[in-house]
């Protein structure tokens, strides 16, 4: 039986924290960062994109959901 020490991420499961920590460093809360992270159809150059142009985090999510 595997114990906590055992289990490793998978490589999805890393790439989705990555894009999580990138999504908050841009502005996202955390929140709407892991939400926006596992979905594979939010181009995350363009998230951050958007908040670069002046978008709240919240209108920026809006737009890519």
């Amino acid at each position: 039986m595997p114990t906590a020490d055992t289990i490793r991420p998978t490589e999805q499961e890393l790439v989705e924290r990555w894009r999580a920590q990138e999504l908050e460093r841009a502005g996202f809360p955390e929140d709407v960062a892991a939400e926006l992270a596992m979905r594979n159809d939010v181009d995350l150059h363009r998230a951050i994109e958007l908040l670069d142009r002046g978008c709240s985090p919240e209108l920026a999510a809006e737009i890519l959901r």
